[in-house]
């Protein structure tokens, strides 16, 4: 019989950011400490190290209150970002036409766990 692991989840959605920009900064703390998973988030210059910094903060914090888990044994177990709605907008062009553009959202989930 398997043994329960505990697991604690933060989430942000509808951020004003590409899921593909914020993939990258994902990639770089999978798998690794909180601890270690924050000093590269602090000193990453993306914007989406900042929001996913904020939302792996929430996932500590989460742990720490909801679970009772210890904050030193903390790893990052899971991080993705999935695209969120986009927002379609339109830029004038010459000659009175219109040229279409995306915003593009997305929902940043981070799952940390004890080890």
């Amino acid at each position: 019989m398997e043994a329960v692991v505990k697991q604690a989840k933060a989430m942000v959605r509808q951020i004003r950011i590409s899921p593909t920009k914020v993939r990258q900064v994902l990639a770089l703390i999978r798998g690794k400490k909180a601890e270690e998973a924050m000093t590269i988030l602090r000193f990453s210059p993306q914007k989406a190290a900042r929001i996913v910094f904020k939302v792996l903060q929430s996932a500590i914090a989460n742990a720490e209150h909801n679970y009772g888990m210890d904050t030193d044994k903390l790893h990052v177990l899971a991080a993705y970002a999935d695209q969120g709605p986009s927002m379609k907008r339109f830029r004038p062009a010459s000659m009175g036409r219109a040229h279409p553009y995306v915003h593009r959202t997305s929902h940043v989930t981070v799952t940390v766990t004890e080890r």
